[in-house]
């Protein structure tokens, strides 16, 4: 069995975390496979929106706490295991920023611990309304300190405060209320309103969503003034794609623009 399946419909990636019996835990086989992936797809222009979702009944349980528990057997008590296990964790959440196309996670079932961690790291998230999302670690005397990271820098801070204190799971309308996810959708929807939501961002130029997505990441963490100077040399660039020219031209002579990419 392939723990991480990938299958491409046009220009939309699908990655699909296939070990349920574990409910797709982050076990380190895993976060190998999505990293390997993200790698591929960082250099694949022919795919213009990824989407990342899970098999079973759960879209991810967090870290494999089974696994984690083994690597306690080595002589320093586990402590090069773990500093190892959260690098490579927080490596492969960051390439999904890094990634030039859009990433939805399509959450069902839970989130939790960095499973959420996940849904947080993904550029857009929409989620079925039956799902639960928590940063629980607390209850069994592990803080999320990790999946604070990606959790306080999309939802209010008292609220992620809330959740990382008391290990209370939240549902996917409050996560949307929250601005934790982008919507909550009946559960016979969920494949259906996300793969439309991916297929509009895949008939988007591509290089400018690549550009777009990089300034989006950089400005939000500027000063107002620095922000508006960075972006305005963001959109000179933007100005120069032959592709971009053609849009505007297109857009003015009411026809469909004849883009390369």
């Amino acid at each position: 069995m392939t723990i991480l399946e990938r299958s491409d419909t046009g220009a939309v990636a699908h990655l699909k975390m296939n070990a349920p019996e574990r409910l797709n835990a982050l076990s380190d086989e895993m976060i190998a496979a999505l990293q390997v992936e993200f790698d591929a797809l960082r250099e694949d222009s022919s795919v213009r929106a990824v989407v990342i979702s899970g098999a079973g009944k759960a879209f991810c349980a967090g870290h494999d706490l089974k696994q984690m528990t083994a690597g306690r057997q080595s002589e320093d008590g586990g402590r090069s295991y773990f500093s190892g296990l959260f690098s490579r964790c927080a490596a492969m959440m960051l390439s999904i920023r890094s990634l030039p196309q859009p990433v939805i996670a399509q959450a069902h079932g839970i989130a939790t611990a960095a499973g959420c961690q996940l849904v947080a790291s993904c550029d857009l998230a929409v989620a079925a309304e039956d799902t639960r999302f928590g940063v629980n670690g607390v209850n069994i005397g592990l803080f999320c300190s990790t999946p604070m990271v990606a959790l306080s820098r999309n939802i209010p801070r008292k609220q992620a405060f809330e959740m990382l204190t008391t290990g209370q799971f939240i549902d996917a309308p409050r996560a949307e209320t929250l601005g934790l996810i982008n919507r909550s959708v009946p559960a016979d929807q969920l494949a259906s309103e996300t793969a439309d939501l991916a297929n509009t961002l895949a008939s988007k130029l591509g290089s400018a969503v690549k550009i777009g997505k990089r300034a989006f990441y950089e400005q939000i963490e500027q000063p107002l003034e620095q922000a508006y100077a960075y972006t305005g040399d963001v959109m000179v660039q933007n100005m120069m794609i032959r592709d971009t020219e053609e849009g505007i031209a297109a857009f003015i002579d009411k026809r469909a623009p004849d883009w390369d990419q």
